[in-house]
């Protein structure tokens, strides 16, 4: 399970913790279930955070990994919950076009802008903790107004291109 804490400091993006919990693929699914919980209270009481987002989950082809994944992410919830924190949750599509402009964006590309956007040099190597902070820097956007970490008004944009063109002072 991926995790990414972001801090907003006026109109600066800070990342301040990504990363992966876990686990044996051979431990028992309750015990998988009672960590995820366990540390997502150690990583709300670690941060504070105002807000749970959390990305919604995905029809797959596979019902089992579908209910295992379902689960967890209801641990999740309850964790957030128990700390009297407000939930969202964001359709992976949803976190790709927020991010790079196109819900079919490949990881690759979702990576390649959150560090342009959050002005790192690195991001974790796990791609669950990638993706954790695409639906952070996701949930951001959303609450700042901002669509494709353009400023509404300056023109959203479709593509790559259309990005580089709107935002010459974003590409490095």
């Amino acid at each position: 399970m991926g995790f990414g804490v972001v801090a907003v400091a006026g109109s600066e993006l800070h990342l301040i913790e990504a990363g992966a919990i876990r686990f044996d693929p051979e431990d028992d699914h309750t015990l998988k279930l009672r960590a995820i919980f366990g540390s997502t209270i150690a990583i709300i009481e670690r941060h504070l955070p105002d807000e749970l987002a959390i990305e919604a989950q995905f029809f797959g082809k596979n019902v089992q990994s579908m209910l295992k994944l379902g689960r967890a992410q209801g641990v999740a919830i309850a964790a957030a919950l128990q700390r009297e924190l407000s939930v969202v949750e964001y359709a992976p599509k949803r976190v790709k076009q927020s991010i790079t402009g196109n819900g079919n964006a490949a990881k690759e590309q979702v990576a390649a802008m959150l560090l342009s956007i959050l002005r790192i040099k690195d991001l974790p190597s796990s791609t669950d903790a990638t993706d954790a902070v695409a639906v952070a820097v996701c949930h951001h956007f959303a609450n700042s107004g901002r669509i494709t970490g353009v400023k509404a008004g300056r023109g959203g944009a479709k593509d790559w291109s259309a990005f580089i063109r709107n935002n010459p002072d974003r590409v490095r």
